[in-house]
């Protein structure tokens, strides 16, 4: 895997870095700049080594399907432009800021960049052929540039023009490619939990759907030791063994699979619940914790004591944990406890490596104020799954080389 120390002679040379500025905004701010900061250590080398930096990403979804008025307004909340400002401020320089995507003025404001400057070009999504991987539209960005760096790790999963084709445009031409920092640490991470090679190994698997996690689910019981099920998706696989759920989510296809997963030995299940008759939140509601089976009327909503207890046994032996998806509806005060405990068991075991797969997790470990005391949380929830679904490989980082 080229890294980007491995990149020489900048000077004078226009490095297209494709980032992960995929904010969160509000009314055009923005609420979250996390992102931008994983960023800034990859841009400031390259403006060190006195390159002209190009970036570019996508922000949001755009869907050319809908009608023109749609996709106007679609563009106008996704647009980039409040990251530019934001970019310059922790910079503390100009960043230059270009509304077109492609065409001669992309072209005209690349071409008039002066070593040590930066360029942002407006969302990439704005480009039909973006997610399409259009090769033309790869060529011409690729023709912008004398090198690439990928450090968007969160799009890495993804085979479009701005994260695929342009740096396979570019090695035909035999320019360098490489990945930046952001990107060389999430492999570095990710690959502890692809290669299994320390053992005990467990991974912690939360979330709504078995259905989303089929293929990690499947690679994790080749790779670990014991997988840990909470969330709604627990619910599922107590279903297939008979449990009584109550109103509990379920997905009734998927009851076979998860019995085949329980086989295995490996799955350890909750033995107790927190359950509420409502889900929306409201004085007259009933909680109350139960074991076994959760009656009618009332629906699951995290791991309950003595699950939380089998838990902290399991984590506690651990010398590497993988953990995807919260053990509840966290976001409701009376249902964080589950979610909370396991974060604080993962990061009292000093023994362990451990990684956050991003998602929920890792906005979970962040309200909690444990989000620093894990070894390492993804900036990719989708990415990283992938990247053990596929053994380590993933299309963004493979046609690096």
């Amino acid at each position: 895997m080229n890294t980007i120390e491995q990149l020489k002679n900048l000077s004078d040379k226009v490095i297209i870095v494709r980032v992960d500025f995929n904010v969160p905004l509000k009314d055009g701010a923005i609420r979250d700049d996390n992102r931008i900061v994983a960023a800034l250590p990859t841009i400031k080398y390259l403006l060190s080594q006195h390159a002209k930096v190009v970036l570019m990403s996508h922000l949001g979804k755009i869907d050319f399907k809908k009608t023109e008025e749609e996709v106007k307004a679609a563009k106008a909340k996704n647009t980039l432009k409040p990251v530019a400002v934001r970019l310059g401020e922790l910079l503390n320089m100009e960043v230059k800021f270009s509304e077109a995507t492609r065409g001669e003025e992309l072209k005209n404001l690349v071409h008039s960049l002066k070593d040590g400057e930066v360029l942002l070009v407006q969302n990439t999504r704005y480009e039909k052929g973006e997610t399409k991987n259009d090769p033309e539209l790869s060529k011409e960005w690729a023709s912008l540039g004398d090198g690439f760096v990928m450090d968007a790790f969160g799009s890495a999963h993804r085979a479009h023009a701005s994260t695929f084709g342009v740096p396979e445009e570019m090695k035909k031409e035999g320019k360098p490619t490489a990945v930046g920092y952001l990107v060389e640490k999430e492999v570095k991470s990710l690959s502890r939990c692809v290669k299994a090679d320390v053992h005990p190994y467990i991974a912690i698997l939360g979330g709504f759907k078995v259905s989303d996690k089929i293929k990690v689910i499947e690679s994790l019981l080749k790779k670990t030791d014991k997988i840990l099920i909470g969330g709604a998706m627990a619910y599922t696989f107590l279903k297939a063994l008979g449990k009584g759920i109550g109103t509990s989510p379920c997905e009734l296809d998927q009851l076979d699979y998860a019995k085949k997963c329980y086989e295995t030995g490996k799955i350890v299940l909750p033995v107790d619940a927190v359950v509420t008759d409502k889900f929306d939140e409201g004085s007259d509601r009933v909680i109350k914790t139960v074991e076994g089976n959760i009656p009618d009327g009332f629906e699951g909503m995290d791991i309950g004591p003595k699950t939380i207890e089998l838990f902290k046994n399991e984590i506690a032996k651990a010398k590497l944990i993988f953990w995807n998806g919260p053990t509840g509806v966290f976001e409701q005060k009376e249902f964080q406890t589950g979610t909370i405990e396991v974060c604080k068991a993962i990061t009292e075991n000093k023994d362990c490596f451990s990684v956050i797969g991003g998602g929920d997790s890792a906005a979970a470990a962040k309200q909690f104020g444990y989000k620093d005391k894990f070894s390492h949380v993804s900036t990719g929830g989708g990415a990283s799954l992938e990247m053990i679904e596929n053994d380590g490989h993933l299309p963004g980082i493979d046609v690096i080389g």
